[in-house]
């Protein structure tokens, strides 16, 4: 006997996500639909959507231990960048954002060193989930990445290593949490600094050349969380870790178009190689 839509995607996803507390195997009933409206509301109130306790405690021990099983095929990146991931302007003051060079450093996993059944390839994989953040962020469509590298990776921040503020290039992004650092590591953002109407260059120099705090959030970061905020128009960033125990977390990469790619010089620079 064929089993219903949502029954079949509830024994798909039981293990990887909280279905009691998300629906997102059933999007259709009344249940789920008040929960997609719950998310919504909180991106547009908050510029993000944090849903802490997503996947299981048993499955983030599992993504832990992938972590640091694969540790060493992690590509290793300490670069200075604006935050626009752009060549510095030298034709602006030093102090405009435009010049203004901050750090970023990790370690990166890339997708395709993921054995087909940890948690976080067969959460990515499901449609259920796919569907669910389309259906928060309003879009038709929604398509996971064609990118044998990119579509998930596991990223972890070791003691000195952070995210400097920036901006996506990316509409929206989409990060699942597994364990916080010892001390550091905070996820913070400044949610709509600029829009597609003014760069607001002023708001972004105070940020960065004043540490201005006004209008800063913290993003919560418990293990087992997943986020999504629109990072184009957030200033965000993942402040220096400090401690023996890392910072890991995924982040989950989507796009409107289905045969989305990094081209070759942002695959190299993120993963030391790229997919051709």
């Amino acid at each position: 006997m064929t089993k219903p839509p949502a029954e079949a995607g509830y024994a798909d996803l039981v293990h990887l996500i909280d279905l009691e507390r998300y629906p997102i195997h059933d999007l259709d009933s009344d249940r789920g639909r008040a929960f997609v409206e719950q998310c919504r509301q909180q991106l547009a109130e908050h510029g993000a959507c944090s849903l802490p306790g997503f996947m299981p405690a048993d499955a983030v021990t599992e993504m832990v231990r992938v972590a640091y099983a694969l540790v060493s095929k992690a590509w290793r990146s300490d670069q200075t960048h604006t935050v626009y991931f752009e060549e510095p302007d030298d034709t602006v003051a030093p102090a405009d954002p435009r010049a203004f060079l901050v750090r970023s450093a990790k370690n990166g996993i890339a997708y395709d060193y993921l054995p087909e059944n940890v948690p976080v390839r067969r959460l990515y994989e499901s449609d259920d989930l796919t569907s669910f953040i389309a259906a928060v962020l309003g879009k038709k469509a929604l398509y996971r990445s064609a990118d044998p590298l990119d579509a998930v990776q596991i990223t972890l921040f070791q003691t000195g290593d952070e995210l400097g503020w920036h901006f996506d290039r990316s509409e929206f992004s989409v990060t699942l949490m597994y364990q916080e650092s010892e001390s550091g590591g905070a996820f913070r953002y400044h949610p709509g600094l600029r829009s597609p109407e003014d760069e607001n260059y002023e708001g972004v120099r105070r940020v960065l050349w004043d540490g201005e705090e006004e209008g800063v959030v913290d993003l919560p970061s418990a293990p087992g969380t997943l986020a999504f905020f629109h990072g184009r128009y957030a200033m965000h960033q993942v402040t220096p870790v400090t401690g023996e125990t890392p910072r890991i977390n995924s982040v989950l990469t989507y796009g409107e178009r289905p045969d989305m790619r990094l081209n070759d010089l942002t695959s190299q620079l993120f993963y030391g190689r790229t997919s051709n």
